[in-house]
């Protein structure tokens, strides 16, 4: 019998190497070249000289990456409560007997998810325009000019500002996901929460909820690993600034190693960014366990 199995096994093997492959070249290889060089004091030349854990020792009381994480955190918070937030309300009005075109809905909300993220960032970029752009060109026509802003240049809300459009673009990303979570739920248990009165938000809240909470957490580690890496769209927006308000981790790890020429702390940034999104990963699968544990 496992004689019988073989050729179907070397099948199976075959149709996944070509993948497998692809992705060892292209992400565990660069992730061990990348551990290796962060022991080097390496400024891209031939030479390198090996310092160990220096970079590392660096990295701890480099005021600047703390400073980028810190705005990753922020940014983070913002874009996790409005992608999910938003795709898991426009899930549920999708599964209402209320709208209409829900299949035109699905279409339009997604789209954005299929744009390059630098197309996405001009694009905004255009729309914040204090003197030309939608948004404050909107705002002068319903006569809010005090709440007209300098989108881009305010380091108060500048975060705010270009997590906006990470947001729309991904929101239909989670919104399928959501979805077929939802539509997954046992229709009779939806129909009897009615019944009993449970509609609205209530139904939402006490009923959907909890019996999505896996796929919820899945999108949160997804939404926090998608957004600890961000460098595109807010390199095309600000590059960083006013100063080094909007700058992350990765676009630090970019300067670092493109504009200061320092390859190998630039590899320990790198590993650092992989580290931290790790631990943050961890911390909400332990919170999420928590909550699921009080429930």
């Amino acid at each position: 019998m496992s004689k019988a199995l073989r050729p179907k096994n070397a099948v199976i093997y075959g149709l996944l190497a070509p993948g497998l492959i692809i992705f060892a070249i292209c992400c565990i290889m660069p992730l061990f070249v990348a551990v290796y060089n962060s022991f080097f004091d390496w400024n891209g030349g031939p030479e390198k000289t090996f310092i160990g854990l220096q970079n590392y020792a660096e990295l701890i009381g480099d005021k600047a990456f703390w400073s980028a994480f810190m705005n990753n955190l922020t940014f983070i918070f913002w874009t996790v409560l409005g992608q999910i937030g938003i795709a898991f309300i426009i899930a549920m009005l999708l599964q209402s007997r209320i709208l209409k075109f829900k299949n035109l809905h699905r279409t339009v909300i997604f789209f954005p998810v299929v744009l390059s993220a630098v197309v996405v960032g001009f694009l905004w970029r255009i729309m914040y325009n204090s003197e030309y752009g939608i948004v404050n060109t909107v705002m002068r026509g319903l006569g809010l000019e005090r709440y007209i802003q300098l989108w881009l240049d305010n380091p108060d809300i500048v975060i705010g500002s270009l997590a906006v459009p990470k947001v729309w673009q991904f929101i239909g990303y989670y919104l399928i996901i959501l979805l077929a979570a939802i539509q997954g739920i046992d229709q009779s248990v939806l129909e009897v929460a009615e019944l009993d009165g449970a509609t609205g938000w209530k139904k939402s809240w006490y009923i959907v909820m909890p019996l999505i909470k896996n796929t919820l957490m899945v999108t949160v580690m997804l939404c926090i690993s998608g957004n600890m890496k961000t460098f595109d769209q807010i390199f095309v927006m600000t590059g960083g600034g006013p100063g080094t308000s909007s700058e992350v981790v990765a676009l630090y790890a970019y300067n670092v190693s493109m504009n200061r020429m320092r390859y190998g702390y630039g590899s320990t940034v790198a590993i650092g960014i992989l580290i931290l999104s790790l631990l943050l990963i961890l911390i909400s699968k332990i919170v999420g366990r928590k909550k699921e544990e009080e429930a």
